[in-house]
C-alpha cells in the first residue's frame, strides 16, 4: 500500500514544499514519504495550471466528451445538449416577456387597467418559465441517463481488454500500475467528463440566453452584467484552487490517517493488534496525525474566509457601481424602469449559471487527463494480446522444449535459461529445485501461460506460436500454490475450472472431482453443503482453512479434466491423509501428463522424468533411481529430507 522513500530533500526559495511537508515540519512529525496513489498522478500538474490554460483546451475536450457520449447513446446525447439550448431560449424569452410585464405596470394609468395590459406578457413569462422547467428537467433525465451507459461500456472494454493480454504484462510494473490508475479513475472520469461537459454547456447557455435578452432590451446593460458577475466567478476559481492546493499539502498525512484508521478497525489487523497491544501506540499515532491535520484545517477555513471577504468586497463594490450606471442610465432617460428592473433579474441568473461553467470547467480538465490515461492504456494493452489466430490443437503426444528461457520485464538474469526437455503424454514428471530455481516458472512456459523469450515450445512438432491459444490452454489444468479465493459456493468454486461444459459433455462431476482431491467431506460437513457460500464478507458465508482451500483448488483442476496438469506444490497445506489421497490419484491416470513441482521428495520417487533446476537450468534429469546414483544436487536434497524421518526412527 505505501512505500517509504527515505526523507524529503528540502526544498529550495524558489521551489514549492513537496506536499505534506509543511504540516510535518509545524507538527514536528517525522513522516515517512507514501508513494503517489493512482488518483494522485495527475493532481499536482492540475493544480499549477492557470484557468487560462484550462479555457484553451476547453474545445478539444468538449469535443471528446460530447464524441464519447454520442458513441454511447445519441438519443440521450442529442436529448441532453439540445433541450438544454432550447432551455436558454426559453430563458430569453422569459426575460423579454418580463421586461414587457413591468413596462405596463410602470406605465401611467389605472392600476386595474395596467394590470389588464400586463397579462399578456404574463401569460407569455409564465409559459416561458414552464417550458424551461420541463426541459431542465427532461434534459436531466437524459444526462442522469447517460452516466450508468458511459460507465457500463467503458468499464466493459477495460476488462474486456485485461482479460485478454498476455499473463507476462502483470509483471510489467508500468503496465500493472497504469492499470491500477486507470481502475481506480480513468473509468470513473470517463461519464464525469460527459457529465461536466453537460453541466458547462448548460452554465454557458444561460449566461448567452441572459446576455442575449439584455443585449435586446438595452445593449448598454450588457457591461454591467459581466461586470457584477466577473468578480465572484473569480472569487469562486480561486477559493476552489486554494482549496485544492492544500489538499495537496496534506495529503500524506491524510493517507497516514487512512492507514491507521484501517489498522484499528480491520476484521484482519485485529489478532495482531490485540496480540502485540499495539493499542495505545496506534491511538498515540493517529492523535498526532489529527491534531495536525485539525489545524491544518482551521489555518484553512481562515484563509478562505479572507477570500472571501475580499471576494465579497470586490463584488459589493462592483454591484454598486452596476447600481450607480443604472442610477445614471435612469436618470438620463437611456434606460427605462422596466429594463433596469429586468436587468437585475438577469444578473441574478447570469451569476448562477457562470458559477455552474466555471465550476464544471475546473473538473472537466482534470477528469479529462485521467480519461486520456484510460484511452491510452487500452492502445498499449491491445498490443499484447494473450490470444491470436492459429491453427487448432485438440491434444499432444509430446511437448518439447527447444533451448527455452524467459526474462522477466526490468531483470537481467533470467528466470529460465536455456532449457531443453521432453514430456510424453501420460508422463508424471517432477521439477525439482531449491527456492528460486525456475520451477515455477518453467512450468508456466510449459502450459503456455508465458511466452519464451528465447528458444521454442512444440506440441507434436509444431511451434505453439502457430496454434490457436485458446484450443492449447483447453488442453492445460493448473493447480498453483498462490490460489485466490473467489467469492462463491463451493461448487462453483469446483465447477468453475470447467464452467462452460454441457451436462451431457464427458468428464468428473463436482462431486466426483472433490473426492478425487479428498474434499467432498469437508464440503459436506459445511453449513449448506456444496451450496455454502465461501466468503465472510456476504450473508451466510464461510470461510476455510488453508488445506482445505488447497483441497477445493486441487478439485477444481481435476474438475477441469485436461490432457496437461500443472501441479505447482499442490499438497503444500494438505495434511498427510489428504495428500496421499491427491498423488494416488494423480498418477491413476495414464491418458494424462502431470507435471508436479513440490518441495516434498517422497512424492516424485515415482515420477517417470526427474528434473532439477538450479539459478534458471536444468542441472539434472532422470529418473529417481538413476538420480540417487549420481552424485548431484537431487541426492543431497532428498539425503537432507529422508535424514530428519530417519533420526526421528532410530
Amino acid at each position: 500500500m505505501a512505500t517509504v522513500t527515505g526523507p524529503r530533500r528540502a526544498a529550495g526559495a524558489d521551489e514549492p514544499a513537496e506536499p505534506g511537508a509543511a504540516d510535518a515540519a509545524d507538527a514536528g512529525l517525522d513522516l515517512p514519504e507514501l508513494a503517489d496513489g493512482a488518483w494522485m498522478h495527475h493532481a499536482t500538474a492540475f493544480a499549477h495550471t492557470s484557468f487560462r490554460a484550462v479555457a484553451r483546451r476547453l474545445p478539444r475536450l468538449v469535443r471528446e466528451a460530447v464524441a464519447l457520449a454520442w458513441a454511447t447513446s445519441r438519443r440521450d446525447t442529442l436529448a441532453a445538449i439540445g433541450l438544454n439550448l432550447a432551455a436558454g431560449v426559453m430563458t430569453t424569452l422569459g426575460l423579454l416577456a418580463t421586461t414587457g410585464v413591468l413596462r405596463e405596470l410602470f406605465a401611467a394609468g389605472p392600476t386595474p387597467d395596467r394590470v389588464r395590459a400586463a397579462l399578456p406578457a404574463l401569460v407569455l413569462a409564465a409559459a416561458a418559465v414552464a417550458v424551461k422547467g420541463t426541459l431542465t428537467v427532461t434534459a436531466g433525465w437524459a444526462q442522469a441517463r447517460l452516466i450508468p451507459q458511459i460507465t457500463y461500456a467503458v468499464e466493459l472494454r477495460l476488462f474486456e481488454t485485461t482479460t485478454a493480454v498476455e499473463l507476462a504484462a502483470f509483471d510489467d510494473a508500468g503496465f500493472a500500475e497504469e492499470m491500477d490508475r486507470v481502475r481506480d479513475r480513468g473509468t470513473a472520469e470517463a461519464a464525469s467528463i460527459v457529465d461536466h461537459t453537460v453541466n458547462l454547456i448548460t452554465g454557458v447557455v444561460g449566461v448567452l440566453a441572459t446576455a442575449a435578452a439584455v443585449t435586446v432590451i438595452q445593449p448598454l446593460l450588457l457591461p454591467c452584467l459581466l461586470l457584477a458577475a466577473v468578480p465572484e466567478a473569480v472569487t469562486a476559481v480561486r477559493m476552489a484552487r486554494r482549496q485544492y492546493l492544500d489538499m495537496l499539502a496534506r495529503i500524506n498525512r491524510r493517507r497516514r490517517m487512512w492507514m491507521l484508521a484501517n489498522l484499528m478497525a480491520n476484521r484482519h489487523t485485529a489478532a495482531e493488534v490485540r496480540a502485540y497491544q499495539m493499542r495505545d501506540f496506534l491511538l498515540t499515532e493517529f492523535r498526532r496525525m489529527m491534531s495536525a491535520e485539525t489545524a491544518a484545517l482551521l489555518r484553512l477555513a481562515r484563509a478562505q474566509s479572507r477570500t472571501r471577504a475580499v471576494g465579497m468586497s470586490v463584488g459589493g463594490i462592483a454591484a454598486f457601481a452596476v447600481y450607480a450606471v443604472l442610477g445614471g442610465l435612469l436618470l438620463t432617460g437611456l434606460v427605462a424602469l422596466a429594463a433596469a428592473a429586468t436587468a437585475l433579474l438577469a444578473l441574478q441568473s447570469a451569476r448562477s449559471s457562470l458559477a455552474l461553467a466555471v465550476f464544471a470547467t475546473n473538473n472537466l480538465y482534470e477528469d479529462a487527463l485521467y480519461y486520456q490515461d484510460y484511452r491510452d492504456f487500452l492502445d498499449r494493452a491491445e498490443g499484447r494480446p494473450a490470444t491470436g489466430p492459429g491453427r487448432p490443437a485438440t491434444g499432444f503426444d509430446t511437448i518439447e522444449l527447444d533451448r527455452v528461457s524467459l526474462c522477466y520485464p526490468d531483470t537481467d538474469a533470467p528466470a529460465v535459461d536455456e532449457v531443453s526437455l521432453t514430456v510424453r503424454r501420460g508422463e508424471v514428471v517432477a521439477l525439482v529445485g531449491e527456492n528460486g530455481s525456475g520451477k515455477t516458472t518453467l512450468a508456466k512456459l510449459i502450459a503456455g501461460l508465458y511466452r519464451p523469450t528465447g528458444g521454442v515450445i512444440r506440441w507434436d512438432g509444431v511451434d505453439v506460436a502457430e496454434l490457436d491459444p485458446a484450443s492449447t490452454a483447453a488442453q492445460v489444468a493448473v493447480m498453483t500454490q498462490e490460489w485466490w479465493k473467489f467469492p462463491f459456493t463451493a461448487a462453483q468454486n469446483i465447477r468453475i475450472g470447467r464452467y462452460d461444459r454441457t451436462p451431457d459433455a464427458t468428464g468428473p462431476t463436482v462431486e466426483d472431482a472433490a473426492r478425487s482431491a479428498a474434499a467432498h467431506d469437508m464440503i459436506a460437513g459445511l453449513p449448506f453443503g456444496y451450496d455454502t457460500l465461501l466468503a465472510r464478507e456476504f450473508k451466510n458465508g464461510h470461510d476455510l482453512s488453508g488445506g482445505q482451500w488447497q483441497r477445493l483448488v486441487a478439485a477444481r483442476g481435476l474438475y477441469r479434466d485436461a490432457r496437461l496438469l500443472i501441479c505447482d506444490e499442490p499438497s503444500a497445506a494438505l495434511d498427510a491423509r489428504a495428500e496421499h489421497a491427491l498423488f494416488q490419484h494423480l498418477r491413476r491416470r495414464p491418458d494424462r501428463t502431470v507435471v508436479l513441482i513440490t518441495h516434498r521428495l517422497a512424492n516424485v520417487r515415482h515420477a517417470d522424468q526427474i528434473f532439477v533446476m538450479d539459478r534458471g537450468r536444468l542441472v539434472q534429469q532422470g529418473d529417481h533411481d538413476t538420480l540417487m546414483a549420481a552424485d548431484g544436487p537431487y541426492r543431497e536434497l532428498f539425503a537432507l529430507q529422508a535424514s530428519g524421518y530417519l533420526a526421528a526412527t532410530d
